[in-house]
C-alpha cells in the first residue's frame, strides 16, 4: 500500500481542514500519512484522533522554510509532537516573524493599488497560519489575478514586487532542533534548490552528518525518472527516500492526495524506515 507523508490543511495554507484530510486519505485506500503544516502542529491532536479510529497509520510533523547556502530549502520535519520542546518551541518565533513578513505583504500590495487587507487575508487562512497562498486566494476572489500561480509569478514569488523575506533557521539548526526533539528531519522537493543530482548527492552529506534522515524522492511533481534518481541518491547516502504529495486543496489543485499529479505511489516502507531513524 501507498502513504503520502507531505499534507497540508487549513492549520496552514491548505483548503481541507485535518478532518477532510483524514478522510480524503482512507477514500483513496492510503495506509499512512503525515500532516506537514507550515511552522505549526496546531492539527495534529484532530488528524491524529480521526486517524486512529479510521485504521490509518499516522505521523505528526511541520515544513519549515530554512536556509543552506545561500539558498531558501524546506525541510520537513517528522514525529514532532505538540506541546514543549527544542524545536516546538521555536515555532512561535518563526511564526511571530511570518506575521511580520504577512504584514509587510499586505502594505506593499496596498501600495500598488490593490484593495484588500490583512484582515481579508487571514478570513481567507480561517484561523491557521497565514501564507502567501491566501493573499492569493483573496486576490482570485476581488479579480486582480486568475488564480495561484499568477498572483506567485506577478506579486507574491521571490523577486516579485511584494515578495518580503523573513527569518528562518539555518539547515543546521533546523536539523539540531529536530533530533533533540526525538524528530526526524527531511527535505522537501530538492528541485526547488536548482542543483543537479550530482550536486545533490554531494552537498547534502554534510547535512546526512549533522543528522538529516532523508530526502523527499516520490514528490507528486516528479517524473518517474527524476524518483528513481534521488531515491538512488538516498541510498548513496545511506538515508530514507520520502515522499508525498504537497497536497494544499484548491491552493494547488493539480494535486491530489496519495497521487500527486496522478501517478505517484509512496511506498509504505518509507514510514517504517523513518520511524526506524528515530
Amino acid at each position: 500500500m501507498a502513504v503520502d507523508l507531505h499534507l497540508h490543511s487549513t492549520c496552514s495554507d491548505g483548503s481541507d481542514t485535518p478532518a477532510e484530510i483524514v478522510a480524503g486519505a482512507v477514500a483513496v485506500g492510503l495506509s499512512g500519512i503525515a500532516l506537514t503544516d507550515h511552522d505549526t502542529l496546531q492539527g495534529i491532536h484532530e488528524a491524529a484522533a480521526l486517524a486512529k479510529s479510521s485504521g490509518l497509520r499516522f505521523v505528526g510533523g511541520t515544513e519549515l522554510s530554512v536556509t543552506w547556502n545561500d539558498q531558501t530549502m524546506h525541510m520537513l520535519v517528522y514525529f514532532l509532537d505538540p506541546g514543549g520542546g527544542p524545536l516546538q518551541d521555536r515555532l512561535d518565533e518563526l511564526r511571530d516573524s511570518r506575521h511580520q513578513r504577512n504584514l509587510e505583504i499586505a502594505e506593499k500590495l496596498r501600495a500598488q493599488g490593490f484593495d484588500m487587507t490583512i484582515e481579508e487575508v487571514e478570513a481567507e487562512a480561517g484561523g491557521g497560519v497565514v501564507g502567501r497562498p491566501h493573499f492569493a486566494g483573496v486576490m482570485i476572489q476581488k479579480g486582480y489575478v486568475e488564480n495561484v500561480p499568477e498572483a506567485f509569478e506577478r506579486y507574491l514569488g521571490a523577486g516579485r514586487p511584494a515578495y518580503t523575506p523573513r527569518r528562518r533557521l539555518s539547515a543546521k539548526q533546523a536539523i539540531s532542533l529536530s533530533r533533540a526533539s526525538d524528530a526526524v528531519p527531511v527535505i522537501a522537493h530538492p528541485h526547488t534548490l536548482n542543483l543537479s543530482a550530482e550536486e545533490f548527492s554531494s552537498g547534502f552529506r554534510e547535512l546526512v552528518d549533522c543528522g538529516l534522515g532523508g530526502i523527499e524522492a516520490y514528490y507528486g511533481e516528479y517524473n518517474p525518472a527524476m524518483r528513481a534518481r534521488i531515491a538512488e541518491i538516498c541510498n548513496e547516502l545511506g538515508i530514507v527516500a520520502t515522499g508525498g504529495s504537497d497536497y494544499h486543496g484548491k491552493y494547488k489543485p493539480h494535486l491530489s492526495i496519495g497521487t500527486g499529479t496522478g501517478d505517484l505511489a509512496v511506498p509504505d516502507v518509507a514510514l517504517e524506515q523513518l520511524e526506524q531513524r528515530r
